[in-house]
This record gives C-alpha cells, sequence and structure tokens, in this order.
C-alpha cells in the first residue's frame, strides 16, 4: 500500500514536472493564449483551459494504453519485463536525470501545420481540446524521458491507466494556473512565466540529482547484488 502511495505521488509530481519545464510550459501559454485570444467571457478562458487539460491527459492516457498493453499483449515482451524489470529500472532512472540536467541538447522539432490551424479557428475554444492532443503528442525531450522512461514503467509495474490519467492531472496544474492568469490578469503572464522557469530550473535540478541517486541505488541493488 504505501508503494502505491508512493507510485501515486510520483505520476502526479512527474507531470507537474512535466508541464513547467521549458518546452511544454511555453507550448502551454502559447496553446492557451492562441485559443483565447478571441474569447471575451472569462468563463471561456477557463473553459480552453479545462478542454485544452482535457485533450492532452486523454492523449496521454492513450498512448500509455498502446504501450503497455502492446508490451503485455507480446508474450516475448512480458516475460521479459516480468524477469528484468528490475534491473531496467535503475539505468532508465539515470537516463531520465541526465536528460533533466540538460546536458544533451536534443530538439525534436514539431509545430503546427496550417490545415490544423485552420481547423482549430474554425472549432473557437472547444480546439482547445485538439490543441491538447496534439501538443501532448509532439513530445520534447524531456517530456519524452519523464513519461517513457519513469511514467509508462509506474504504469507496468501497476498494470493500470491510473497513472497516466494522474500524470495528465498534473500537467493540468500550471495550465490551469496560467489559464487563469490570462483570464483574470493577462499582463501578469510574462511576469509568472519568468519567475516559474527560475523555480522549474532548480525543481528539475533537485529531481535530477535524486532521480540519478535513486536509479545508482536501484542499479547497485538489483544489477550488482548488493544490499545495504
Amino acid at each position: 500500500m504505501d508503494s502505491l502511495f508512493v507510485d501515486i505521488g510520483a505520476a502526479i509530481w512527474l507531470g507537474i514536472l512535466t508541464s513547467i519545464s521549458p518546452c511544454p510550459l511555453a507550448t502551454n501559454i502559447a496553446a492557451i493564449s492562441y485559443v483565447g485570444r478571441r474569447v471575451e467571457k472569462t468563463r471561456l478562458v477557463l473553459l480552453a483551459g479545462l478542454l485544452y487539460t482535457l485533450g492532452r491527459t486523454l492523449a496521454y492516457i492513450g498512448v500509455a494504453i498502446i504501450v503497455t498493453r502492446s508490451m503485455q499483449m507480446i508474450p516475448g515482451i512480458s516475460m521479459f519485463l516480468q524477469k528484468y524489470m528490475n534491473l531496467a529500472i535503475g539505468p532508465l532512472l539515470v537516463v531520465v536525470g541526465v536528460l533533466l540536467l540538460g546536458i544533451f541538447n536534443i530538439s525534436f522539432g514539431g509545430g503546427m501545420g496550417s490545415g490544423l490551424q485552420g481547423r482549430i479557428d474554425k472549432m473557437g475554444v472547444w480546439g482547445a481540446g485538439l490543441l491538447g492532443i496534439v501538443f501532448a503528442l509532439a513530445f520534447c525531450p524531456v517530456s519524452a524521458g519523464l513519461f517513457f522512461g519513469a511514467l509508462i514503467p509506474l504504469a507496468v509495474k501497476n498494470n493500470s491507466v491510473f497513472m497516466p490519467t494522474l500524470y495528465g492531472i498534473g500537467t493540468a496544474v500550471p495550465v490551469i494556473g496560467f489559464s487563469l492568469l490570462l483570464a483574470f490578469a493577462a499582463h501578469l503572464i510574462g511576469a509568472a512565466f519568468k519567475k516559474l522557469t527560475v523555480i522549474e530550473l532548480w525543481v528539475r535540478r533537485v529531481t535530477a540529482v535524486v532521480m540519478i541517486g535513486i536509479g545508482i541505488y536501484l542499479i547497485v541493488r538489483h544489477n550488482f547484488g548488493v544490499n545495504f
């Protein structure tokens, strides 16, 4: 039971960390601003934030279901995971920690095509949901590392889509915050973005060090059989 609560907390924290990382954070603010730029009513701006969040969450759940179910349905992979999952967790955490430290500057590219942009414009505030799905699937290096390297192992371990759902909820926290700023005090977004960027840098570094430390501990324990 204690392990489950730790996993729940980890899933939510990974979502929050993903959402405040530079690439997803800038994307989230741009998306909410883009959808809400023509919206005059405050409640519709908030609705756009909620729909965008829902789109992101559904996308994460969908990807997690496909990945985890595929792993479980293929006997060879399922047996491999059961046998070697403990051996893989440590190295995965170290890799994700290194990604979080920003040692390697990797760009996945991305962007929104004119066709998609036109479709979202026609949908109005409801286009926020579609935008959330699209931007969630356009993984940045950090978000990809957190999702595939840290969250998916949690989902496989617990054999549930509950973890990706919590991850999606975690990504919602900063999005809803910026939706509120856009609705009630748009001029404060720039200052909030700068402060959150500074906070995110230290939060990411601390999380990276913790992940690397845990990863090394698990490698020593599971891969080399050394018990403390």
